[in-house]
């Protein structure tokens, strides 16, 4: 079993590789300074410059600041406030941001303990990526699976069959 401090390394380590196969998105710039904010430990700049892009619900925003909520980096730690951000990056499609809320709901972190749910989430972030970051969050997933029984893999699996992003609609514009 890994360490706090080894897990902690690990998903950090998941994060940059996330981050860096991550699309630039309108706003690439702050996101661009926000992510090497974040990876240098300078949390202040980096929550200033995503928080504008998290209200805009820019998906790799979002991730990273649930991250910083849920291990309280530059943040008060806050496991609600984590698992609203990872849920709003996650039905979006966000990988990173599905495996987290995953983790979180097998945990019982910030959402009720719900093993379906933490599979549902991990399944689809594993099946959404590659390499590396595919195979931890299938282990991730495969641990949840261990706890669960059949009936309850087999909804898991259809939770995550039946899913689609969803993304958030533009503003509204009223012409006066």
């Amino acid at each position: 079993m890994l360490s706090i401090r080894a897990a902690r390394r690990f998903l950090l380590a998941l994060l940059a590789i996330a981050l860096s196969t991550a699309a630039a998105p309108v706003g690439a710039s702050s996101l661009s300074r926000g992510t090497a904010a974040f990876h240098r430990g300078d949390y202040i700049r980096a929550f200033r410059e995503l928080a504008p892009l998290a209200e805009r619900e820019n998906a790799t925003a979002l991730g990273l600041l649930g991250f910083m909520y849920e291990h309280g980096f530059g943040a008060p730690q806050a496991y609600d406030a984590a698992a609203d951000l990872y849920a709003r990056a996650a039905i979006q499609g966000n990988p990173f941001a599905q495996a987290m809320l995953g983790l979180l709901y097998d945990k019982g972190h910030g959402v009720p303990q719900d093993f379906v749910l933490a599979y549902k989430w991990l399944n689809l972030a594993a099946a959404r990526t590659s390499g590396r970051e595919r195979d931890a969050y299938a282990r991730f997933r495969n641990a949840v699976a261990s706890k669960m029984s059949t009936d309850e893999i087999v909804i898991g699996q259809r939770l995550a069959l039946n899913w689609a992003p969803a993304f958030p609609a533009p503003a509204l514009r009223l012409s006066h």
